[in-house]
């Protein structure tokens, strides 16, 4: 293991060759001074003819640095308070055009599209983009190029309106200026991508950038933006505010068998505001927010484990800035990064908050507190399990993050407080660095201290405890060339470390992770039996090391060095045809289950899939894993496995109505030696959203989850099971609001306790 991990490491610092690229004309915005105009996709205005036209497109997937086969243009004129793009989508195939009316930020890789990226800060470290589709559905959020990730979860106040043509579509976005984030002075040029998404046979992407597949990130070849010097100059000083005030009418019952029926009605009026004093600076305001339209969490498979699962945050007074924050997460949700620092889920019911966030061309910070309210869970993780609590605890949130981009280094520093009062509390600080080596190697870690008094007594109470410190360190390298994609991690997290406005899930570990991708490029692949072949516009080999062992924790009875997991996971990854995905490998693994205990070795196959199989059908996707697996809760080793499906797809309906529908199960077991039902788990779920026109919806989601176990001589059988279901009403208001009604109603069993919970909500944008 510790050869391979030196062979790795070594593998980071090749300087690997790529091959040289034609850098196209930078696209040109033309600024006007006139007033804006009502958006309808048409780019046959006089206005138009004026602008430059951009049109060099390559093909990034999937095979890049091809000439891109459909033409595009891109257009950009700059206005006093926005940015308006024009862009013309043609198409030697228009009916063909894939274009469901689908929820915002649903927009994916199914269907036609076409995509602006757009990077204030010229560093290419951060970017902001909106996806419009071939239908006129907007889908928005941010780009990470630390690990190549795109978050959707923000929303920017856009306007965009598209006309189909008899040769493809044209689009027309608004961007207000507002929306940007950008320092006030000495900035760099701002920097655009323009994407195409053409899912086709072959799911074609176009780009407007020298993107290759080598490259580091998704925004790593942004190009400046001429013309927009006098603009950028012009607006720094202007001040934008945004109110959002928000009425919602709520009753809400409460039932248990043998119990009486608690019922509640509650008119609660909140207020989100926003305040642009100038470029540089961002106040947020948030007072009795209201979150009933936030949609469910997703169910999750626990894995058969002891530890907590994030959830990814949804609420707006959290989302913007995120990348100020630092808070993030990978694209297999691994939150060991940016949510051990910060976690605003951890945040669960705030009554009024306040943030300020500060940005210049060479650093960028911001601070928020925050008074909750209290109900989530306090986390208190450890090597085997994460205790979590639920206490009713109100408490004052505070949050604090510096970074300064020094040369080709950053560095960071964050604060983290959450006071309970009576001297119970749990502080942080902590250091990153981050920097690139290269354009093809990039690295960072961060460094954090703890300090907590408050703790819980053996029934769970809440109570003050002497002040017990904890540390938490990892450093990652991530590699990407043209013949391989690699990454390595080192994490170590001491006992007793704790960060109650953060998610941390296990303490008292030393963990090295490390994934090799030897990548082959495009393959014919023999099918077995068969004279056929499959071909694969990507294929990678995949190793993926981790081993992790315990600190020493005498208070739990926990040895330093005991090995608590081992994984080994040889396979092989490919792409093909129709957004076709495939992978599979072998899982050679260890894992122990309780201090002392008997380290298993369990053997299983993991093998999935994903497929955009028609216009109709956008998704199917589904993941394996069969063989042995470990039965955490009974420490032995059975039969068993766990699959994960997911499915989407889309229905024209008269009245020019359209359905949108999501299915997905997951189920998981382990059976007992002698081959008898043992351990279950499932989840199932159901969201759909019927579209009457493009500013009503009714939404429907039901979900359920469930675990059982059969017991041991040590273990008490047990089934636990619980549903909610939801509908909802959504009228939006163009752009100036929304109002909603809806109903949500959960129960648990075997308990039998029933929530249910009815509402009506305003929601009003007022901009200044």
């Amino acid at each position: 293991m510790k050869h391979l991990l030196l062979a790795a490491w070594a593998c980071l610092g090749l300087n690997l060759c790529s091959h040289a690229q034609t850098l196209p004309t930078p696209p040109r915005a033309l600024p006007l001074n006139t007033a804006p105009w009502p958006l309808d996709g048409h780019l046959d205005k006089p206005v138009w003819a004026q602008a430059p036209v951009h049109e060099h497109f390559l093909q990034m997937q999937p095979e890049d640095q091809r000439p891109a086969r459909l033409r595009t243009t891109v257009q950009l004129i700059a206005l006093g308070d926005a940015l308006i793009f024009g862009i013309r989508a043609y198409d030697d195939a228009p009916e063909r055009i894939r274009a469901p009316l689908v929820r915002r930020d649903q927009v994916r890789r199914d269907q036609d599209f076409v995509e602006i990226v757009l990077d204030p800060m010229g560093q290419r470290r951060h970017a902001q983009f909106v996806r419009v589709s071939a239908s006129g559905v907007v889908a928005d959020g941010r780009y990470s190029a630390q690990d190549d990730n795109m978050d959707f979860a923000p929303d920017f106040d856009v306007q965009a309106a598209v006309q189909r043509l008899p040769d493809g579509y044209s689009v027309e976005l608004r961007w207000p200026l507002a929306e940007l984030r950008y320092p006030y002075a000495g900035g760099q040029p701002w920097r655009l991508m323009v994407a195409r998404s053409i899912p086709r046979e072959q799911n074609v992407l176009d780009v407007s950038a020298p993107l290759s597949l080598d490259a580091l990130s998704f925004i790593a070849e942004l190009q400046p933006i001429e013309g927009l010097d006098d603009l950028v100059e012009n607006v720094r000083e202007r001040s934008f505010v945004r109110l959002r005030p928000e009425l919602t009418l709520r009753q809400q019952r409460q039932s248990e068998p043998g119990q009486p029926h608690l019922q509640e009605r509650s008119l609660n009026l909140g207020l989100e505001a926003k305040w642009r004093p100038r470029a540089d600076w961002v106040i947020d305001a948030s007072l009795n927010p209201d979150f009933s339209q936030v949609e469910l969490d997703e169910p999750q498979l626990r894995g058969n484990t002891r530890y907590a699962l994030s959830q990814q945050e949804k609420r707006p007074f959290f989302l913007e800035s995120q990348d100020v924050t630092g808070q993030g997460s990978d694209e297999d949700g691994d939150a060991s990064h940016g949510l051990l620092g910060f976690y605003s889920r951890a945040i669960a019911d705030p009554s009024w908050g306040l943030r300020a966030t500060w940005r210049s061309a060479q650093a960028e910070a911001t601070a928020m507190s925050l008074q909750d309210k209290g109900g989530g869970p306090i986390l208190r993780p450890a090597a085997y399990e994460t205790r979590s609590h639920l206490p009713a605890l109100s408490a004052q949130a505070s949050f604090a993050r510096l970074h300064a981009q020094l040369d080709k280094v950053g560095v960071a520093g964050l604060l983290s407080s959450r006071d309970y009062g009576q001297g119970r509390y749990n502080r942080v600080a902590g250091l990153e660095l981050g920097g690139r080596w290269g354009d093809e190697a990039q690295w960072r870690g961060q460094a954090l201290h703890s300090r907590t008094t408050l703790g819980f007594d053996a029934q769970g109470q809440a109570q003050q405890q002497a002040a017990q410190s904890g540390d938490a360190l990892w450093l990652e390298a991530r590699q990407r060339s043209k013949e391989w994609n690699s990454l390595a991690k080192l994490e170590q997290i001491s006992p007793r470390f704790a960060n109650d406005n953060g998610f941390v899930s296990q303490s008292g570990i030393r963990r090295l992770s490390l994934n090799l991708d030897r990548r082959m490029g495009t393959q014919s692949l023999p099918l077995p039996g068969s004279t056929l072949t499959l071909r694969a516009h990507e294929f990678d080999w995949q190793l993926h090391l981790q081993h992790t062992d315990t600190l020493a924790d005498p208070e739990l009875g926990v040895r330093g060095g005991e090995v608590l997991a081992r994984s080994v996971h040889p396979g092989f990854w490919l792409t093909g045809d129709r957004g076709f995905e495939f992978w599979n490998y072998l899982a050679l693994d260890e894992q122990r289950t309780r201090p002392g205990g008997t380290r298993h070795a369990p053997r299983s196959v993991g093998l999935g899939f994903m497929l955009t199989p028609a216009p109709w059908f956008g998704l199917l996707q589904a993941e394996l894993l069969t063989g042995q697996r470990v039965d955490v809760e009974a420490d032995r080793v059975g039969r068993g496995f766990s699959l994960n499906t997911q499915a989407r797809l889309h229905a024209a309906l008269p009245q020019a109505w359209a359905l949108e529908w999501e299915p997905s199960l997951g189920y998981g077991e382990v059976r007992r030696p002698d081959g008898s039902q043992g351990q279950q788990e499932w989840t199932a779920r159901s969201l759909a959203v019927l579209h009457l026109s493009a500013h009503q919806s009714l939404r429907a989601i039901w979900q359920g989850a469930g675990q059982s176990h059969t017991g041991t001589q040590s273990l008490t059988p047990y089934a636990d099971r619980q549903y909610s279901q939801s509908l909802i009403y959504v009228q939006r208001l163009g752009g100036a609001g929304s109002w909603s009604l809806g109903c949500t109603q959960s129960a648990q069993h075997p308990e039998s306790a029933r929530q249910t919970e009815c509402f009506g909500k305003l929601s009003l944008d007022l901009w200044r």
